[in-house]
């Protein structure tokens, strides 16, 4: 019988009362549990033994969060007073994802997780994508009920040739939108898979990657099922887990 795919879902840190817990969205470990058995990672930095966690593991999901990559990570300015990070985090998931791609580990970025991809591969962000030149505001209205803020919000323009062209989507997907944050140079060796009508890189996967390695800034783990196009996206990453699973 065939092992069941161990897929690793990055944590944040957050505090509750005196204590530090390191969390993991619910939507995302259940969309994970499409491609296998969802484990949380957490957020140990240095200390976290990644040798050992990438033996394990046959895929990794980075995941969408309420903080932002630190900007000293990419050379960018200062953020402002205020901004939520979460350091721990950074140096746990920055260093694992060029790791993981080497190893043919595949790998899933959503929002945040789109952000550090970029990041861990030499890109750079902007701080604010509604102040930074010709793009729209892609922030969802935190007075919305949350189906309204994870419901389509914007058209994205699939690239031809790419990894999402490739699983049979439409040239033009209606996605949902909930980031501050974007790409503002690629990273080397990312290959563009999807903009914005404004411009802005929407998807990305790693040219030259052993196994699935896609980065997206929307959320397709939000009612997964219920939506095709999204779920072709986790279908394809657990086929590339269950691939992983069985040569090992």
């Amino acid at each position: 019988m065939a092992r069941l795919p161990l897929i690793g879902v990055t944590a944040c840190t957050t505090m509750r009362g005196h204590h530090l817990f390191h969390i993991a969205g619910d939507k995302y470990l259940r969309a994970a549990a499409i491609a296998g058995l969802p484990v949380i990672v957490p957020a140990f930095g240095d200390s976290l033994d990644r040798a050992s966690l990438l033996e394990s593991v046959d895929g990794l999901l980075f995941t969408g969060s309420p903080s932002n990559v630190e900007p000293h990570h990419y050379q960018g300015p200062a953020s402002e007073a205020g901004s939520h990070h979460d350091a721990a985090r950074d140096s746990t998931t920055l260093p694992l994802i060029r790791e993981a791609v080497a190893l043919g580990i595949p790998v899933f970025g959503i929002c945040r997780g789109f952000q550090e991809m970029n990041v861990a591969f030499g890109g750079s962000l902007h701080q604010k994508v509604h102040a930074a030149g010709p793009f729209h505001d892609h922030r969802e209205d935190q007075d919305d009920p949350v189906e309204l803020q994870y419901g389509p919000s914007h058209l994205v323009h699939l690239r031809p040739g790419g990894l999402l062209d490739s699983l049979g989507l439409p040239p033009e997907l209606k996605v949902n939108s909930l980031h501050g944050q974007g790409v503002e140079r690629l990273g080397a060796g990312l290959r563009v898979e999807a903009v914005a009508p404004d411009g802005l890189i929407e998807a990305f996967s790693v040219e030259g990657a052993q196994r699935f390695a896609l980065g997206v800034q929307w959320h397709p783990e939000w009612r997964v099922h219920s939506n095709p196009h999204y779920l072709a996206m986790f279908q394809a990453f657990a086929e590339s887990c269950r691939a992983r699973a069985q040569e090992r």
